[in-house]
C-alpha cells in the first residue's frame, strides 16, 4: 500500500508547449515519491499513537496502539487526471512488536475520532459471527440452485429471518427498556402489487 504523507499529493500534469495534446495526467518526480504504509508508520513520533480498547474480550480488555493521519491513496494515480481525496490511515502498532502490525484505509469524514474508526475497523468479528449464524442456524449455506434470482431469493429470506432474531432477543436485553425497543414497521405503499399478481382492472 503506497500512500502521499499529509499534505503531499502527485504533481500536476506540465504542459509541454504549444504543439500537441495538452497531457492531462498527474505526474511524479525523482523527488517527488509516495511512499509506503509502512515507511509512514516509521516516521510518526512515539506520541502520535495512543492506547485504545475497543471491546472486553473473553478474558481480558482487546486493546492495542492506534495512530491516524489523512492521507491520499497513490495506487495508479498517475493515470488519473485528479489525485484522490484525503482519506485516513489507520494504523495498528502493538507494544512489543518492532514494527506496524495491521494498516486500514477509510472514508469516513475528517472530524471522526480515533476511537470512532479504531471501533469500525475492529468491528469485523461482528460481521463474521452474523455470518456464521446465518450458515449454521438458518441455512444460508444450504442453497443448492443455479442462478442469482434464486440465491438472492435465499439469501434475502435468511437476511430477514436473521434480522427478525436479533430485534427478539434485543428484546430481553438488561438495556432494553421493558422489552419495547419503539420498532416502527412501515406499512406497505398504495401502489404496491405482490410479485404475479394480476394487474389492476383497466376501465371500460
Amino acid at each position: 500500500m503506497t500512500v502521499w504523507a499529509p499534505g503531499e499529493q502527485p504533481l500536476p500534469a506540465k504542459p509541454r508547449g504549444k504543439i500537441g495534446r495538452p497531457p492531462r495526467l498527474l505526474q511524479r518526480s525523482t523527488d517527488h515519491q509516495p511512499v509506503s504504509a509502512k515507511q509512514l508508520a516509521m516516521g510518526l513520533p512515539a506520541t502520535a499513537f495512543r492506547e485504545m480498547t475497543w471491546r472486553e474480550g473473553t478474558d481480558r480488555k482487546l486493546q492495542s496502539r492506534f495512530a491516524a493521519v489523512r492521507v491520499r491513496p497513490a495506487h495508479r494515480d498517475n493515470e488519473r487526471a485528479k489525485p484522490r481525496a484525503e482519506e485516513w490511515l489507520l494504523i495498528e502498532w502493538p507494544r512489543g512488536e518492532k514494527e506496524p502490525t495491521k494498516y486500514w484505509l477509510s472514508t469516513l469524514p475528517p472530524t471522526t475520532k480515533l476511537k470512532a474508526l479504531v471501533k469500525m475497523a475492529k468491528h469485523r468479528w461482528i460481521i463474521e459471527r452474523d455470518y456464521q449464524e446465518l450458515k449454521q442456524e438458518l441455512g444460508l449455506g444450504h442453497f443448492e440452485g443455479r442462478n442469482w434470482r434464486g440465491f438472492h431469493h435465499h439469501a434475502t429470506l435468511c437476511i430477514a429471518a436473521y434480522g427478525f432474531l436479533v430485534a427478539e432477543r434485543s428484546r430481553f436485553s438488561p438495556s432494553a427498556r421493558a422489552g419495547d425497543l419503539g420498532f416502527v414497521t412501515a406499512g406497505p405503499a398504495r401502489d404496491f402489487r405482490p410479485r404475479g399478481s394480476p394487474g389492476p382492472a383497466r376501465a371500460s
